[in-house]
């Protein structure tokens, strides 16, 4: 990987040295050049620290031949990671007006689900759908079930779900959505199954921790509860993890629970 970046980023100089009026007049020469700026901008993204480096890589591309929904969506992702929604959003509907397709749209139901618009953002998902060739159908389906939870469609959410396992079984994603989602509605023993086996899976997870106990507690199981943190606290390495594993802990020794 290193190499191969290395490898670019020599292509780069080298085209940006020799850039001539002529040569940046020629099309196929454009959209070459811009499409190294996107890959290096999409390199970017995904590496701690780089973000800068993501925004000039892939305003330069856009600079160069602007308006390609590839890049537009890659900068909206980019925005979504600094924290300005709204300029996240500004540049999926900039990709969608140019023609983006599924995965923009997906990726703007996501942004939707963040934002709590639930309506827009299971009208994106479904508008994601319609392509049965995008190959990431399962996140689309979670994010469509995301958008139902949050109208309270609870048994179509649940369906959407139970979809997305279809397309990535076995996925641990899509078992703490179905496992939120029956704890929400209370439907406590089908959550409580799942996160028992997310909790097996990954006994260093507190999200499923979390998730156990708060059912656990709702089921007055309390001595299950502590034992299952008792477990977590020797699992967890993380600082702020051992902090919050002792805080619970203390939670249920100052209240003194008790089984009823």
């Amino acid at each position: 990987m290193k190499m191969r970046l290395l490898i670019s980023s020599v292509i780069l100089l080298a085209l940006s040295a020799c850039a001539t009026a002529t040569q940046m007049d020629d099309p196929n020469k454009q959209a070459r050049l811009a499409k190294i700026h996107y890959q290096l901008g999409v390199d970017a993204l995904g590496k701690q620290g780089m973000l800068p480096k993501a925004f000039q890589e892939l305003i330069r591309s856009n600079e160069i031949l602007p308006d390609q929904p590839l890049v537009l969506d890659a900068l909206a992702y980019a925005w979504l990671l600094r924290g300005d929604m709204k300029k996240s959003e500004a540049f999926y509907l900039r990709a969608i007006g140019h023609g983006a397709g599924a995965a923009t749209y997906n990726n703007y139901a996501n942004l939707l689900n963040r934002l709590k618009r639930f309506t827009a953002a299971e009208k994106m998902a479904r508008k994601a759908l319609d392509d049965p060739s995008y190959p990431h159908q399962d996140l689309a389906f979670i994010n469509l079930g995301d958008a139902l939870l949050g109208q309270n469609r609870f048994d179509q959410a649940i369906h959407a779900y139970q979809q997305a396992q279809v397309f990535n079984p076995g996925s641990d994603l899509v078992n703490f959505k179905l496992a939120n989602a029956y704890a929400r509605f209370g439907k406590l023993r089908e959550a409580r199954a799942l996160y028992e086996v997310l909790v097996r899976q990954h006994p260093d997870s507190r999200s499923a921790v979390e998730g156990l106990v708060a059912v656990l507690e709702q089921q007055h199981d309390r001595s299950t509860a502590r034992k299952v943190l008792t477990r977590f606290r020797e699992h967890a390495s993380a600082a702020l993890d051992q902090a919050w594993v002792q805080n619970q802990l203390d939670r249920f020794d100052q209240k003194k629970f008790t089984n009823p």
